[in-house]
């Protein structure tokens, strides 16, 4: 209805269309994350003059953080993403199941409450409660309930618990759990309920309710001897259901493989191609070559090669090796065991790019220009040769000047060649500014017995980049290619951060004196800019890590948004196809498109169905990364047990309303301070600054600040340490908000309170 008002020389004039506030919001909560000012505009009639209010409309509820935008449109803070993994919690009063998001973060608030839609022709068993399930956000929801369709089970949960037996003189034990929120808590067995199981055992209990008794379990099954960190991983494995024994039919069809033939394929046997890997690596599915170009058009130019196993040639669509593939997702990596994505047969031997023996590949030639940008490409499928097996540091001695007997006769034709190209691709890399965040990793060493030796961060080398730039180089050619002949993939996607994240990162950069303002679209660039007016400076590790903890997180999607981090349109997995399912997807469809052979990506694979594919794999991805990192605690945790009551030297890694989280700067061991262990004052928490601030003396600690720790105690099985602050923190007024600058901390001469804490376990919103 068309509303009539008076102008202010008294004749009417027309009221504005626009909708209430209420209405948009809801509009652009339905649209999940789809909506832009054009489809809000369309959505209610607007034209002209309302298209502008429209737009200082949306702009006002961006400022009270009310909406934020993504690439796809807007959508309300913390909104829940398209595809996302859930665990099923319950169910409501009309028998519905309702669920809650696997990875949500406290931080943002109470999870959302989600109504469960099962499909009636889901593969697999049903899903029910204590399910982790895919959903897809689906139409039939309210407002305060949305709805989710589920695309798999992911996990089937049981009301029960996994934990570490250890027994008593009575004939029972007890469990300890292996969850680091239960550590402290064990659970005791009666001993007629242990199911014969022996101390050190991972076992599976379930809760015995007993009127008027204390609590106690019940052994249901047992998982395996864990005795010690050898087997460590076993825990990972079991209580992220990570499939880790190949079924019967998979193994038989990698015992039946037999290796390639020439047929249909260039022979390119004696182009001197190169493995670069770390030095322990068991297979490898990457080579690489490097020559000038002879073309004079080309000057300075170089052709670089990068052949890849040719893994589809094994692993035909819809095959065992394939369909279990596909759960798998992608290859585990933890320091004492790899649990593959493929059988050994097919990754560690028929396509692993072996030294001196025929392998079938497919390979990527591309021209470089003296500048380092690419001028073409072409794909091909070939029978190659590895001319050598290099570790990282044995090819960077070498280009050093101290060559072995393997580098000697390569260092000339193949080696310095390659360097050079690289110094070319260098140029480009730069001049594009992807996200250069400088955070060494540290790597656990293992002793022959399985134990932790000692905890190292290598040297990033030149090797290393090398062979990444090239890598990168090699899955913006496959995207291209596919793009260009319309072939449907999975691309490697990642967003540019939220705009509630950024206003927080412009927050905090505010503390410490740095303005990080956002003019025109988000790059890369301009967190570089940050990072490198910090480099060197006693906040350059706390920047490094409040601009990482900004980021999205890269996942697998059949529609393309870019890559932020790397500052690239369009890129695909490819370079990988032995342990990461995207990228066997990626080879096959480029044997679809160039017609390379008759075991391409098949018909069936729409754009539909690799939107799913995508969301699958990318939940695999963060299944195995907290697989490994909850491993790597494990170890370390063990590695420290006997260590209590000792004093470590250690930075401020999160900080949330409970308390600190602290990474000891040897091991890189992560531990709890708990906020009421801390002083003798009320902290508070003071969220865009990331710290923690007396209440009475402005005593102040930091995300990133330098602290002295004493290690009160270690849960190993569930890879948690607690740990009591034994130096002070930053004197005086907190930190940038009136002072106006950084302080180094000073360390003072103080006891420790001498308060307890609770059991130990992670605080809330935990990283």
């Amino acid at each position: 209805m068309t509303r009539k008002s008076r102008n202010t020389e008294g004749g009417p004039q027309e009221a504005s269309h626009l909708p209430s506030r209420d209405e948009i919001l809801a509009f652009v909560a339905r649209s999940q994350g789809r909506a832009g000012k054009r489809e809000i505009a369309r959505e209610f009639g607007l034209g002209g003059e309302d298209k502008i209010a429209l737009k200082h409309l949306l702009a006002e509820f961006e400022g009270e953080g009310l909406l934020e935008r993504g690439r796809k449109g807007l959508s309300a803070p913390g909104a829940l993403p398209a595809v996302f993994p859930a665990d099923i919690t319950g169910r409501d009063r009309d028998g519905e199941l309702i669920a809650s998001p696997a990875d949500w973060d406290e931080a943002r608030g109470p999870a959302p409450r989600i109504l469960v839609v099962v499909p009636k022709r889901l593969g697999g068993p049903a899903p029910g409660v204590g399910s982790r399930v895919l959903l897809r956000l689906a139409d039939g929801g309210s407002p305060g309930l949305p709805a989710g369709r589920v695309v798999k089970v992911l996990e089937r949960q049981r009301a029960r618990m996994l934990g570490v037996y250890r027994g008593t003189p009575d004939g029972g034990g007890r469990v300890q759990p292996v969850d680091k929120r239960s550590a402290g808590r064990d659970m005791p067995v009666h001993a007629a309920d242990t199911h014969g199981a022996e101390d050190g055992d991972l076992v599976a209990i379930e809760p015995v309710r007993r009127r008027g008794g204390v609590p106690s379990a019940r052994v249901v099954e047992r998982v395996g001897p864990v005795g010690s960190e050898k087997a460590v991983s076993l825990i990972a494995i079991h209580v992220h259901d990570i499939p880790h024994v190949f079924r019967a039919d998979t193994l038989a069809e990698a015992a039946a493989a037999r290796p390639m033939t020439l047929s249909g394929r260039e022979d390119w046997r004696r182009l001197p191609l190169i493995t670069i890997d770390p030095h322990d690596a068991k297979d490898h599915d990457d080579a690489v070559h490097a020559e000038p170009d002879p073309d004079p058009a080309n000057p300075g130019g170089h052709i670089v090669t990068v052949a890849i196993a040719d893994v589809a040639a094994y692993v035909r669509p819809d095959s065992a090796l394939d369909r279990e593939a596909l759960i798998r997702g992608n290859s585990v990596y933890f320091p004492d065991r790899v649990v593959p994505m493929l059988p050994e047969r097919i990754s560690n031997d028929l396509c692993s790019l072996r030294a001196g023996e025929d392998r079938p590949a497919l390979a990527v030639r591309m021209f470089i220009a003296a500048d380092g940008h690419k001028l073409r490409h072409g794909f091909h499928r070939v029978m190659m040769r590895s001319a050598a097996k290099l570790a990282y540091q044995q090819a960077q001695r070498a280009i050093d000047g101290v060559t072995d007997e393997t580098t000697g006769p390569l260092l000339d034709p193949v080696l310095r060649p390659l360097w050079a190209a690289y110094a070319c691709v260098k140029q480009a890399r730069d001049q594009r500014g992807p996200l250069d965040l400088d955070l060494p990793e540290r790597k656990i060493l293992l002793k022959h017995d399985g134990t932790v030796d000692r905890v190292v961060i290598p040297d990033r080398l030149d090797a290393h980049r090398l062979i990444e730039e090239f890598m990168i180089l090699a899955n913006v050619a496959a995207a291209e290619t596919l793009e260009a002949k319309k072939t449907p993939l999975v691309y490697r996607v990642h967003d540019e951060p939220s705009m509630e994240k950024i206003v927080a990162l412009r927050e905090f950069l505010r503390s410490l004196d740095i303005n990080f303002s956002k003019q025109g679209a988000l790059r890369a660039a301009q967190f570089n800019d940050v990072l490198e007016r910090v480099a060197g400076s006693d906040n350059a590790h706390l920047v490094n890590e409040v601009v990482l903890r900004s980021q999205s997180q890269a996942e697998y999607a059949a529609e393309n948004i870019g890559h932020f981090g790397l500052n690239l349109r369009r890129y695909a997995h490819f370079t990988s196809p032995i342990r990461r399912y995207a990228d066997l997807i990626v080879h096959r469809a480029l044997i679809r498109a160039l017609r390379l052979g008759d075991d391409g990506l098949p018909d069936s694979m729409t754009p539909a169905v690799l939107a799913d594919v995508g969301a699958r794999i990318s939940a695999c991805e963060r299944r195995a990364m907290t697989a490994e990192r909850e491993t790597i605690d494990r170890l370390i945790a063990h590695f420290l047990a006997d260590k209590v009551g000792t004093i470590f030297e250690g930075r401020v890694s999160g900080v949330i309303k409970s308390g600190l989280f602290v990474k000891l700067l040897d091991t890189g061991a992560d531990g709890f301070v708990p906020a009421a262990t801390i002083g003798h004052d009320y902290y508070r928490f003071e969220e865009d600054a990331h710290q923690l601030v007396g209440a009475a003396t402005g005593e102040s600690y930091q995300l990133g600040d330098l602290v002295s720790v004493k290690l009160v105690e270690a849960a190993p099985f569930a890879g948690a340490l607690r740990f009591e602050i034994v130096s002070g923190g930053r004197q005086g007024q907190a930190r940038g908000r009136r002072s106006g600058g950084m302080k180094r901390p000073r360390i003072t001469d103080r006891k420790p309170s001498g308060r307890k804490a609770g059991p130990l376990r992670r605080g809330k919103g935990a990283r």
